[in-house]
């Protein structure tokens, strides 16, 4: 009649070895869900872990920018200042070039002037 009778003589609707196997599955089941709570555990962690370390690889990621963009504005800068010292160079040149032929102008008019000088004196 689907009544059965337990190790206590008690009055039982199921077979005990059904019992017994739903007794062992929800053993297995609390089991399973202990260890998926302990796994849930470990990826929560896991899972904060590489968030920390995606901040950190970012965080140097935008240190490396604005290192290597400071790098190359510095280059800028360089280049810049280089053109212009350059630039001072060349005026310097043409300037010099200038006093020369000045200079050169004035010691030919000063031997004039000591030539006539002399002519003038020799002449008295």
């Amino acid at each position: 009649a689907g009544l059965h009778f337990d190790e206590l003589n008690k009055l039982r609707v199921l077979d005990p070895e059904v019992a017994q196997q739903t007794a062992q599955l929800r053993e297995e089941c609390r089991a399973f869900l202990d260890r998926i709570v302990e796994f849930q555990k470990i990826v929560g962690s896991l899972i904060e872990l590489v968030d920390q370390l995606a901040k950190a690889a970012e965080s140097e990621k935008m240190k490396a920018i604005g290192a290597r963009n400071l790098l190359k504005s510095i280059a800028k800068q360089r280049e810049a200042q280089e053109q212009q010292l350059q630039a001072l160079i060349a005026e310097k040149k043409m300037q010099l070039e200038r006093y020369r032929i000045e200079y050169e102008t004035l010691c030919k008019i000063e031997a004039d002037q000591n030539e006539f000088i002399d002519q003038f004196i020799f002449q008295k």
